[in-house]
């Protein structure tokens, strides 16, 4: 299937032209959406100032409090007071509530406004609760003479953990750049126009139209889409299409901006710039990918919510009870306590911790992790999405065997003659064999008259000898055996097979191909075994994609497809409520990347695909995605674990503070409350700290 006329409808468009500036600036939007995607739960407060500072700042604020003010109402041994002591902690409790707090309380409001009442709005809550009643026992204490407890201490420290938690989790998730940029960089900033009179000039990008002649030099990439008026070129597709092998392109043939033009210098009449182009199309399906990606709600934010929830239906409960058996102070105090103990110190720390930890075991074993997300979600996917080209195999297209048949010739002389027919050859297998030859070190002889057999192959005179390189259809034809056997492994990878006749004795064949990478097969079996489906998708040809797919043993494939085509097999199967992983390296993978479940791109793919995608494989080993499913399942484990831990004492501590024993004469005293905190924030931290996984 060829490629060029895939494309021809994309550019049955009303043309715009679009400078490469504009489209940085027409996909600025992109960057925000792309933080909330990337940072889920926590994605309100990534760009609500810098958590490091605010850290510090706070911290600094935060410790005269601690030193001044009781831990709920118990004093502690390092405390000391002195005269208008009590003025200080107000004043310092007052700038760390409005600065600290900041990102909690702008983050509750964006969670409100979504209805999705979180983590925020839990720390919100928290915050909020006990500075204003801090200030009413500050006004009674001071001006009414009652004794009224005051909780500066808690919010101090519910504050600075808080702030460490978020400023550990940020730092561990690298932030996504600007994959539109990317995209834009993939075209020249300058071009050559050719003017009715013949005259060139040098111009920028975007100063060009559709219907302007270009000139496009060989090894030059294309700056527009369009069709080719005069010259003839190998072009390599492969960043744009993921076509591994070059495709011929001759006059009026369409060429897309972005794609590398091969050996031969080309005039281009334009068909689409700036956003009526290919890559804008792209773009476009990534953008929208990303932003509709529908919000894979973290773990901890589930847990947040349920106890935003529980803590202020306990509260209201707690102060109507107590108002009925005692006055409005006791019920009022008793219901700030059940909020600020429900309120999650553990929980502020439990996820990040873990997140860190697993940030790092990941990136040591080749694995970038771009969404704090990722690893949560991973745990029950039922199918991964593979890109053939570059992902399953190398990408690139070249000689895979040489076997002699003839024991009179060396391999090495074989090779000579092959070199002395493709070394003026203008096609994919000609450049990859003379690739080879160069790699070898092997000078080939040289030919006389050198012609093309049509729907055959090549035919020249060397060394006084008639060589010709010729298919298999024609071996047959002339009556030549060939062993099965030997061509059998080559046919299953898909390759292409030429054979060398030398004076009509069949002498040798070469093997070309986009190789399998050697671990794939073994990768495939694997993912098998653990029930998940491999699916391979291609915009390489039927033929290539099912030799490939049944070396591997896949029993499901699709082959000749446009990236529209990859991001809509990848949105079927999640509305049939599949959960998806995308692998992929290409331009044309960066859309299905962006809106499946988990978008895993290779680290040697292209920066638009990296920048799509929720995880990077640095090492472009497809093995590594074993070792991420493995970390996806022993991080949740943690996750589950430190959450039991971070929320779970609010099960007991929760009944215990609204004073669900008081008949018998038990009443959390806030201390115990505040002991019982300190201890489940010390055993989720160590917990985190033992994730791991086995090589």
């Amino acid at each position: 299937m060829n490629k060029q006329t895939d494309h021809e409808h994309m550019h049955h468009h009303e043309e715009h032209k679009m400078s490469q500036h504009d489209m940085h600036n027409h996909h600025n939007e992109m960057d925000h959406s792309m933080h909330q995607h990337d940072m889920g739960g926590m994605d309100h407060s990534m760009h609500m100032g810098n958590f490091k500072q605010k850290f510090w700042l706070s911290l600094i604020l935060a410790i005269p409090i601690i030193l001044l003010s009781p831990m709920m109402g118990m004093e502690l041994p390092f405390q000391f007071t002195f005269v208008g002591s009590d003025w200080v902690v107000l004043v310092l409790a007052t700038i760390l509530f409005f600065y600290g707090g900041q990102p909690f309380l702008s983050g509750a409001k964006m969670e409100l406004k979504q209805k999705n009442p979180a983590m925020m709005t839990l720390i919100a809550m928290g915050i909020s609760v006990s500075y204003v009643y801090s200030v009413y026992s500050f006004i009674a204490n001071q001006f009414l003479h009652q004794h009224v407890m005051d909780f500066f201490w808690e919010l101090a420290t519910l504050i600075v953990i808080m702030l460490l938690g978020h400023w550990i989790e940020m730092n561990a998730i690298s932030n996504a750049s600007d994959a539109l940029q990317k995209l834009a960089e993939l075209l020249p900033d300058e071009v050559t126009r050719i003017h009715s009179d013949g005259r060139e000039e040098t111009l920028p990008l975007q100063e060009i139209h559709a219907g302007d002649r270009l000139r496009v030099r060989a090894g030059d990439k294309m700056p527009t889409d369009g069709i080719i008026e005069q010259g003839s070129s190998i072009i390599d597709e492969s960043a744009v299409t993921g076509e591994s092998r070059g495709v011929k392109k001759e006059v009026g043939d369409t060429v897309i901006g972005g794609s590398v033009n091969g050996d031969g210098t080309l005039q281009i009449k334009v068909t689409g710039t700036g956003e009526s182009g290919y890559l804008a199309k792209v773009m476009e399906m990534v953008r929208k990918a990303q932003s509709e990606k529908s919000r894979l709600e973290a773990l901890s934010d589930k847990v947040a919510k349920w106890l935003f929830y529980i803590a202020l239906i306990a509260g209201l409960i707690t102060f109507s009870v107590w108002l009925i058996v005692d006055d409005f102070p006791t019920s009022l105090e008793r219901m700030v306590t059940v909020f600020i103990i429900a309120c999650p110190h553990a929980l502020g720390l439990a996820i990040p911790l873990v997140v860190a930890r697993s940030t790092s075991i990941a990136a040591k074993n080749g694995l970038l992790l771009k969404n704090r997300n990722a690893l949560e979600n991973t745990h029950d996917i039922d199918m991964i999405l593979l890109d053939k080209t570059g992902t399953l195999t190398q990408g690139t297209f070249s000689v895979t065997g040489v076997e002699v048949i003839d024991s009179t010739y060396s391999k090495e002389d074989a090779l000579k003659f092959i070199g002395a027919l493709e070394t003026s050859a203008n096609h994919p297998i000609a450049t990859g064999i003379m690739n080879y030859l160069k790699a070898e070190q092997i000078t080939p002889y040289s030919s006389e008259n050198t012609s093309n057999i049509s729907g055959v192959g090549l035919v020249g005179t060397v060394n006084h000898k008639t060589v010709k390189i010729v298919n298999e259809k024609e071996v047959r034809r002339l009556g030549k055996p060939i062993d099965t056997q030997l061509i059998q492994s080559y046919q299953e990878q898909g390759n292409t097979i030429s054979y060398l006749l030398i004076d009509d004795q069949l002498i040798a064949l070469i093997a070309l191909g986009d190789q399998v990478k050697p671990e794939a097969t073994q990768f495939i079996a694997q993912l098998q075994e653990r029930g998940i489906e491999p699916v391979m998708l291609t915009g390489d040809n039927e033929e290539a994609a099912k030799n490939v797919a049944n070396y591997l043993g896949m029993a499901n494939y699709y082959a000749g497809l446009l990236p529209e085509d990859k991001e809509r097999i990848v949105s079927e199967w999640l509305q049939k409520g599949k959960r998806v992983m995308m692998v992929g390296d290409g331009i044309n993978d960066a859309p299905s990347l962006a809106r499946a479940t988990i978008g895993v791109a290779i680290g040697a793919g292209t920066d638009v695909a990296i920048d799509s995608a929720d995880v990077v494989l640095t090492n472009s080993n497809p093995e590594d995605i074993l070792r991420f499913l493995d970390l996806s399942k022993q991080t949740r484990k943690k996750m589950i674990q430190n959450l039991w831990w971070g929320a779970g004492y609010n099960i007991v501590a929760i009944p215990l503070a609204a004073g669900i024993l008081a008949p018998i004469g038990i009443l959390l005293s806030p201390a115990v409350g505040a002991i019982l905190m300190s201890l489940s924030t010390v055993i989720v931290a160590l917990n985190a700290l033992t994730l791991k996984i086995t090589k």
